[in-house]
Parts: structure tokens; C-alpha cells; sequence
């Protein structure tokens, strides 16, 4: 079968769905590969980088669309595409079901099947899959580098013989993968970072990456379990949103770049900033707004344009960011269509395998045997396990506290009763069969080892490098008691004394050494 990529028609897409690269490793899954001449230009691959890759390049769109089994492309289909879609065709690309009815019905009545890119389940073995994900990843990166052109000052603090220079203070709304890939940037620029998010238990990874959460007041109970969403930011109750609001124009004044990711498949961005919070922002300052394509999250945004508002901020609708990466984004869309082929095709001989079983790939398709297929059902893996609340241990009155001592206490004292009852009843069986002179010794070495058990055995883990002075000590007995031996006649004696010295001496000088090596990490010189 062939699989071909053609040159993208809307205006100002850059992107391809077949790279050099990818296209290597398609022909190793057993398909020849097919592209529209000069598909690749505007991402910088050329045609002569595809021949040589073993690619068949053809001149038009049309012919590719009539060579090809299966046809990889990045935006959804217009018109005039879908109409070229033939019987048992396959077409892979951004779909967006939910709000292309009619391209589903075309596609249906054509006989093809439609694999949507945007529908890929969010579960771990589809990460590979996941091109929402590569893509919002590199707006994320793009939309901190687009604030920083529109931006006068530099992200980083600087003091120097022309004056000082304060750091860009940065709020990130929404740590999603946009997100992340955002305060990522921003704080590797050196810009003070504030982040955003509803969902509570991301603080964590906002502050592994030193931003700051921007925390909430608000009862756990009312923040819906992300869970239900596959991942998503779930909607949330009015009076969440006030609350959210508030915050929001608190903190709007000191801001000097935001940028909104907050967006929700199939559903119309939330309005996050507001008009009078633009207005209370510094001049200057920058808003970039990444959920523009939906209407974005800032009140006063215009889809793909750049306006200026009488204030002076500069508010950024771009909905082309991964575009204007256009050779890292194609690079990253192209392996994933990749990763998808090899799910489509288990055995590497050429041919699909469009197995409804499989969780990732019913969940991605949208047509399928001139059936529509959209929505799919939940797979059966959940994306993201809810993590249970662990309920709070009950409290136990001074009774129960009591009793459980109590327990314990008489557990213990009858484990170490049955043990020294074990051990004299073998001490007796010694002594029934050794000589007088032995046992004297014997009974003072099963004591002594029994009370350095119960010494060390009940010291704290945490200090057990302090007890290299015990240690030291105990070194110190045995050197002497070898040395009082050294000069017995037995040369077995004198050979084992000399041992005992060697490795005694072996123990307190790395004892020394270590405790020295411990004690000197805390010391500030």
C-alpha cells in the first residue's frame, strides 16, 4: 500500500505530514511513500531530501490523492479534498469530528475511513500517538518567545553600569502541555513565573519547574476530579469561577506577560481575562492568548491578529504558533502518524490492520465501513486514575490509646521471654557436654553479644553514624585482647591475633574518616 502527504491548501500552514525521516520508517513497515511536490518546502524539506529518502514525488494534489492508500495530512480536509476521498481509503489527520458533521457524512458517503489525530486517547501507551499533545507542546514554547518580541524589557533581572533592570513577572493560565512547555520557557529565561491551574494536584510539577502556584481558596469537594475529562481541565461551577476571577484581578496589575492556555475539546474557551483586568494591566505589557481559535480566554482577543489596546498592551490571537515552528513541528507530527502506522500494521507487510479492538485506534477513528464511528466509547483504560481519597485514621480516645500500649507492651515482653527461654535451654545443653573453664567464657560472650544487640538493634537508623564511636570503642577492645594474644606460642594464636589487629585497626581509622567526611557536610567553609 502507499501512504502519501500532500501539500497543505489553507493559507498559512507550513507544516507536513511526511518528513524524510518518517518516511524511512514507513518504508520499513513495508509501504512505498508518496508527496506532493514542494509539500515540504515551507518546513523546510525539500523535494531532492524526499527522492533520496526513496520517496515517489508527484506534481499535484490530485494525483496524489489517486496514488495514495492512505493520505496523512495535518489540517482537517476541505471541501474539495474530502470529495477526492475514494472507497477503502484511509485519510489520518486533525479531524475534529465533534465540529465537522458534514465532513464525516462526505467521507462516509465516499467510502473511506477517516483516523482523526485530535482523537487519540489520552492513555500511556498513546502517548506516542498523542499530536494534541506535540503540538500545544511547541505553542507553549512559541507563545513565550512571541511575548518576548512584543515585550520591551528583558524576561531576566540585570543590574548594570547603565541601571538596573527588574525581571518580566510571567502568569501561565492553564498547566496543561501548553502550559508546562510555557513556564518551562519562561523560567529558563529567567523571568519570575506564576502558573495557574484548576486542578490542584499539578501544583507540584508547576513548582518542580520553579513557577509559583497561584493557589486558591476553595473546598476540594467542589474541584471536579480531571479524571472525567481524559485529562482535561473539567468545567467549573459559577461560583469557582468568581472565585477564580477575583484572583485574577488581584494579581493583573503586577503582571507584566500572561498567557492563557485554558481549553476544553469541543466546548467554547472560558473567558479568564477580562476587559477590566487588560485595563489594569501596566503599558507595555503582553497577553498572549492560546485558546484564540475558540475565542479565546482573554475578553478583548481577535482571532489571529495582534491588536494593541489604549493602554498599551499588546494582545496576541495567533492560532498558528506550531506553524511558525514549522520544521520541529512537522518533525514531531510526522512520528506520530508514524507511531500510528505501527499500530496499524502489526505485521510490517504493508497493510492496514484496522483492528476496532484496540483502544487506540477505535478511539482515534471517526469513520470506519461507511459507518460513523464518532463518538467513540471511553476506553477501557481510564486516562488518568483517580486517585482515592484516603479517609483520615479515626481518633482514638485515651482508653484505646491505653489498651493498644497495653498490647504491645505484653506482645513484646512475651516474644523476649520465649527468646531468653530458648537461648538458656541451649546454654544448658552446652554446658552438659563442655568443660567448666569453657563456659565461664561462653555465658559472657552470649551476654555481651545479647546486650549489643538490644544497644544497636534499638538505635534509629538516622543515627547510626554517630555510633561510629561505639564501634570505635568496641575496635579498641578487641586490639587489646589481640595484643594480650600476639605473643602466645601457638603460631595460630599469634596469626589470628595479628588478623584481629589488622582488621580492628582497618575500622577505626575509616570510623574516623567517614564520621570526619559526614560532620564536614555540614560545615558551612
Amino acid at each position: 500500500m502507499k501512504i502519501g502527504a500532500p501539500k497543505e491548501v489553507e493559507a498559512g500552514e507550513a507544516r507536513v505530514a511526511m518528513t524524510p525521516d518518517s518516511a524511512l520508517q514507513l518504508q520499513k513497515l513495508g509501504y512505498e511513500c508518496v508527496i506532493e511536490a514542494g509539500a515540504g518546502k515551507a518546513a523546510g524539506f525539500e523535494d531532492a531530501a524526499y527522492k533520496e529518502a526513496g520517496v515517489e514525488v508527484v506534481k499535484t494534489g490530485a494525483a496524489l490523492w489517486k496514488a495514495a492508500d492512505i493520505v496523512a495530512k495535518v489540517r482537517p480536509p476541505t471541501t474539495a479534498e474530502a470529495k477526492k476521498l475514494r472507497e477503502g481509503q484511509t485519510l489520518i489527520s486533525f479531524f475534529y469530528p465533534g465540529q465537522n458533521e458534514k465532513l464525516m457524512e462526505a467521507a462516509k458517503s465516499k467510502g473511506a475511513n477517516v483516523i482523526a489525530m485530535d482523537m487519540v486517547p489520552r492513555i500511556s501507551r498513546a502517548q506516542k500517538m498523542d499530536a494534541l499533545s506535540s503540538m500545544a507542546n511547541i505553542a507553549g514554547y512559541r507563545a513565550v518567545i512571541e511575548a518576548g518580541n512584543n515585550f520591551g524589557r528583558f524576561f531576566t533581572g540585570q543590574v548594570t553600569a547603565a541601571g538596573k533592570v527588574p525581571p518580566a513577572k510571567v502568569l501561565v493560565v492553564g498547566a496543561g502541555v501548553a502550559g508546562l512547555a510555557a513556564i518551562g520557557t519562561s523560567t529558563s529565561l529567567g523571568a519570575i513565573t506564576y502558573a495557574f491551574d484548576v486542578r490542584p494536584e499539578v501544583a507540584e510539577q508547576i513548582e518542580s519547574m520553579g513557577a509559583e502556584f497561584v493557589f486558591l481558596e476553595f473546598s476540594d469537594d467542589e474541584l471536579p476530579d480531571g479524571a472525567a475529562t481524559g485529562g482535561y481541565a473539567p468545567p467549573q461551577s459559577p461560583e469557582f469561577q468568581a472565585k477564580q476571577l477575583e484572583k485574577f484581578r488581584e494579581i493583573a496589575p503586577d503582571m507584566d506577560i500572561v498567557i492563557t492556555t485554558a481549553l476544553i475539546p469541543n466546548r467554547d474557551a472560558p473567558i479568564l481575562w477580562t476587559k477590566d483586568m487588560v485595563e489594569m494591566m501596566k503599558p507595555g505589557s503582553v497577553v498572549v492568548d492560546l485558546a484564540a481559535e475558540k475565542g479565546g480566554n482573554c475578553e478583548l482577543t481577535v482571532k489571529d491578529e495582534k491588536i494593541v489596546t489604549d493602554n498599551g498592551v499588546t494582545i496576541i490571537g495567533y492560532t498558528d504558533f506550531p506553524s511558525r515552528m514549522a520544521a520541529q513541528s512537522s518533525t514531531l507530527y510526522a512520528t506520530n502518524i508514524r507511531h500510528m502506522m505501527t499500530d496499524l500494521t502489526p505485521e510490517k507487510d504493508g497493510h492496514v490492520n484496522h483492528d476496532m479492538e484496540d483502544d487506540v485506534i477505535r478511539g482515534a477513528t471517526a469513520v470506519f465501513e461507511n459507518e460513523i464511528t464518532f463518538p467513540p466509547p471511553p476506553p477501557k483504560v481510564a486516562a488518568i486514575a483517580a486517585q482515592p481519597k484516603a479517609a483520615p485514621p479515626p481518633e482514638l480516645t485515651p482508653e484505646e490509646k491505653r489498651a493498644q500500649e497495653v498490647a504491645a507492651f505484653k506482645a513484646q515482653t512475651k516474644n523476649q521471654v520465649t527468646l531468653i527461654g530458648i537461648g538458656a535451654a541451649l546454654i544448658l545443653a552446652v554446658g552438659l557436654i563442655a568443660p567448666a573453664s569453657f563456659m565461664q567464657h561462653f555465658i559472657v560472650f552470649v551476654l555481651s553479644v545479647f546486650i549489643g544487640f538490644q544497644v544497636i538493634w534499638n538505635v534509629a537508623h538516622s543515627l547510626h553514624t554517630p555510633l561510629m564511636a561505639v564501634t570505635n570503642a568496641i575496635s579498641s577492645i578487641i586490639i587489646l585482647g589481640a595484643l594480650m594474644q600476639i605473643g602466645s606460642s601457638s603460631v595460630i594464636v599469634t596469626i589470628l591475633a595479628a588478623l584481629g589487629i589488622f582488621m580492628a585497626a582497618v575500622n577505626i581509622f575509616g570510623g574516623f574518616l567517614v564520621t570526619r567526611r559526614m560532620l564536614a557536610m555540614f560545615q558551612k567553609s
